[in-house]
């Protein structure tokens, strides 16, 4: 089964980092990843998904047109069963009140600890074998 990680961001080199940072698991096919540099590309690319394994969204809060807060309740209406991870420059209290409020499972800050994220990806691909 493929497992998908969608990851939104407006920031074109996200896609290379992150292409960096997983490059031994997307290699080997453990999972494949597909990026979004907007909030209605994202929506699209989840209902195209289908019945897809798509196993976690990754969304940055600040982007243009919809941000990631308000594609939020798009994405869990659409999947409910996909975990999503905010991601953020700007850490503060209120922003993660509002992520949680609104359905994230977590919020991860600017720099991205990929340690961190990883244990996260583990969780979610020992959860779906």
């Amino acid at each position: 089964m493929n497992l998908l990680i969608l990851v939104v961001d407006d920031e074109p080199d996200v896609e290379i980092l992150f292409r960096q940072q997983f490059r031994r698991d997307l290699r080997s096919g453990r999972f494949t990843m597909e990026f979004a540099q907007s909030a209605p590309d994202a929506l699209q690319r989840i209902a195209d998904a289908g019945d897809a394994a798509l196993i976690l969204i990754l969304s940055d809060i600040n982007m243009p047109g919809m941000s990631g807060l308000e594609l939020l309740p798009h994405a869990k209406a659409a999947r409910p069963d996909v975990p999503i991870i905010m991601i953020t420059a700007y850490g503060d209290a209120e922003t993660k009140r509002k992520a949680l409020e609104g359905g994230a499972e977590t919020l991860l800050t600017k720099p991205i600890d990929f340690g961190t994220l990883r244990s996260e990806i583990e969780t979610r691909i020992e959860g779906d074998a």
